[in-house]
């Protein structure tokens, strides 16, 4: 009977791609089932509005600087949104070994928990309170009247179509301020105890 041969096969691609992904979703020792499905909401809120400006960006109406704009805002938007499981995985804790000087070195936990926390009171005024009151008054994020061509102003399935796809987005900030607390607070208690230990 022939030998099979397929444990010296390398995995196929597909493989590689699952390995990945639990890599870089998978959470550390010490993180909450509740603190880990807070981390993965974070993408999946910013998600739909980044999905809602694409059709805006192939219209026809905005020239190529615009598309280029809505485009590589949707993509930077969810990338940063995908940072927030770094507060939860390997990879905020310890570089990864494609980055040449640091790799297999830990992350310093101020290096990782100053962003998080300047971009969550940046997002959490910006979204989460001028969006919601500025949409309460009808005006702009700036405090400028709304153009009759603004979404929240088409009325019907638009209006509610813009409304399901922002209001995630409000949670992003806050979301991000937990997910900060919580690195803090877990990277502290493991830097304690081999002291105590």
């Amino acid at each position: 009977m022939p030998r099979l041969l397929h444990a010296d096969k390398p995995p196929p691609p597909l493989g590689r791609f699952h390995a990945t992904w639990r890599t870089a979703h998978e959470p550390v020792a010490g993180v909450s089932r509740r603190i880990q499905l807070l981390a993965y909401a974070v993408p999946l809120a910013v998600l739909p509005s980044s999905i809602w400006r694409l059709p805006a960006a192939f219209d026809g109406g905005p020239g190529p600087g615009e598309r280029a704009y809505v485009v590589s805002l949707s993509i930077l938007s969810e990338a940063f949104a995908f940072t927030a499981i770094g507060l939860i995985a390997r990879w905020g804790e310890v570089f990864p070994r494609w980055i040449p000087v640091l790799r297999g070195r830990r992350v310093p936990r101020t290096a990782a928990a100053l962003p998080a926390a300047t971009g969550a009171v940046i997002l959490t005024l910006l979204f989460t309170l001028l969006f919601t009151v500025s949409e309460i008054r009808g005006t702009t994020i700036r405090g400028g009247d709304q153009p009759a061509d603004f979404p929240s102003r088409a009325g019907g399935w638009e209006s509610a179509w813009f409304y399901i796809c922002y209001a995630p987005l409000t949670l992003w900030g806050p979301l991000l301020a937990v997910l900060t607390v919580a690195y803090w607070k877990r990277r502290s208690t493991a830097r304690r105890r081999p002291a105590t230990a």
